[in-house]
């Protein structure tokens, strides 16, 4: 096991000295009164304290992300490891913290608007579209599960469970965030964090054998790590769904200072958590092949209830039903809460309507169509939430770049990360199935080529926004 609790020791060490890093390049200021007091209006603009904070972000961008990406993920083996610790500490976190920190500097601004400030005004048109059918996607994809699973355990079919399911996302997203997701959530995302937590224990005391890297299994067979295992395992290392997720507790923050504790904080107790069920993946089924064999036999789904049913008993039995229903249900309608506003602030030139008769009338049009895609087969939906999920990553980590750029900051602390990030999206939409399915080294090749392209746009980006004199010093001196 001590490639496990090496992988946990670093995360941990990650968020005690590089959020601190991150937060001093960031220059935080407590004075500086936030969108919660200054553009309160008791529905979306709530102070909250930085603990609940905290636990509804986890559980926002959580979900069953970290533990059916994880599990998935687990099928390359313990390299798996390196790929949570490394992706969530320098891109993930990073990631999550700027999405949330220049939302609330920005008056609680949405994913787009930040896109449009600093990248311009193209990029925001593409990231409206790319960021909505992300969230509708994520909305559906979370919602067919539990319906499924309901309709299988109660009388209830299928189309009943689906629309009562939406009449709860409509309610949510109309509701004061403190009315409903202030007070059940910080609990439920509790307990998505004690589930993992009795799932390490149980495995610890098993005695079933957790692998460590070596060189020997560094490559697992046919599959290719690179970009694969990156978009399979995305929650919990570094997903773009969080950026949209962030400006909803932006909105909250009391002072700048919990910026690092709600956002890094939250990303690194997701890694956490995908870092256990990754070393239940291979641990449970006695290696990637077994897990394997499971995967296809049950799905993510049946791997996690029966891990959680055996190693947990009766509890890990309740922990399930939590698991497969509850969890994606409050991904979903945080999703769907996230789209309200991001639509809301493309029309709020046009729609003339204040308080919750607009949030209905925006909300509406957003759960229809969300409705019909949850009847679509999960695993196809699915499918293309990985690939738009990243995408979304890659334009926050340059988004943040450009905005340390400007501001003459220590850029390459997310510049490195989104250099990464566009050479994984760039070679999977190529390489992948759901995308052209094209030969491996060919799509190596675009994607390199593409890659390459970027970088001499980042080059010509620090020439232009190079500092003067004046401020070298300090930039420096950082």
């Amino acid at each position: 096991m001590i490639t496990f609790f090496a992988a946990l020791a670093l995360l941990i060490l990650g968020y005690v000295f590089y959020s601190k890093f991150i937060e001093k390049v960031f220059g935080v200021d407590d004075q500086t009164p936030t969108p919660a007091y200054a553009q309160g209006d008791n529905v979306d603009f709530v102070p909250m304290s930085w603990w609940k904070g905290n636990l509804i972000q986890l559980l926002n961008i959580a979900g069953l992300g970290p533990i059916y990406g994880a599990v998935a993920g687990a099928l390359y083996g313990p390299v798996a490891f390196i790929w949570i610790v490394v992706g969530c500490i320098f891109a993930g976190a990073v990631h999550d913290y700027f999405s949330g920190m220049m939302s609330m500097r920005h008056g609680g601004a949405q994913f787009p608007s930040l896109v449009g400030r600093y990248l311009g005004k193209h990029a925001k048109a593409f990231i409206n579209g790319i960021s909505l059918v992300l969230m509708l996607l994520v909305a559906a994809a979370f919602t067919a599960g539990p319906a499924q699973l309901i309709a299988q355990i109660t009388p209830v079919s299928f189309m009943v469970a689906l629309v009562l399911i939406f009449g709860y996302f409509i309610v949510a997203t109309i509701l004061p965030i403190n009315q409903l997701i202030g007070r059940i959530y910080p609990l439920l995302g509790a307990i998505l964090l004690f589930m993992a937590i009795a799932v390490a224990v149980a495995l610890v005391f098993s005695g079933k054998p957790m692998p460590n890297l070596t060189f020997s299994n560094l490559h697992p067979g046919d599959l290719p790590i690179w970009p694969l295992l990156m978009v399979t395992i995305s929650c919990g290392a570094i997903s773009g769904f969080h950026c949209t997720q962030s400006p909803i507790i932006a909105r909250t923050m009391k002072k700048e200072t919990d910026g690092r504790k709600i956002f890094y904080g939250a990303m690194v107790i997701e890694g956490v958590i995908a870092l256990i069920w990754a070393a239940a993946g291979m641990t449970f089924f006695s290696g990637t092949d077994g897990l394997g064999a499971a995967l296809a036999a049950g799905g993510p789904s049946g791997v996690v209830n029966e891990i959680l049913i055996t190693l947990l008993g009766t509890m890990g039995g309740i922990l399930a039903i939590f698991g497969v229903i509850i969890l994606p249900i409050t991904t979903g309608d945080t999703a769907l809460r996230s789209s309200r506003m991001i639509l809301g602030e493309l029309v709020s030139k046009f729609y003339k309507t204040d308080g919750k008769l607009k949030i209905l009338l925006i909300t509406i049009p957003l759960a229809i169509p969300t409705f019909f895609m949850a009847t679509i087969d999960y695993t196809f939906l699915w499918r293309y939430v990985g690939w738009t999920n990243q995408v979304v990553a890659t334009f926050m980590l340059w988004t943040a770049t450009m905005y340390l750029l400007k501001n003459y900051k220590f850029h390459w602390i997310s510049g490195v990360p989104a250099v990464f990030m566009t050479g994984v999206v760039s070679m999977y939409i190529f390489y992948a199935p759901e995308g052209l399915n094209m030969e491996y080294h060919i799509a190596a090749i675009i994607g390199s080529v593409i890659t390459l392209a970027v970088v001499l746009w980042y080059a010509a980006q620090i020439i232009r926004h190079r500092p003067s004199k004046e401020v070298d010093s300090e930039y420096e001196a950082v």
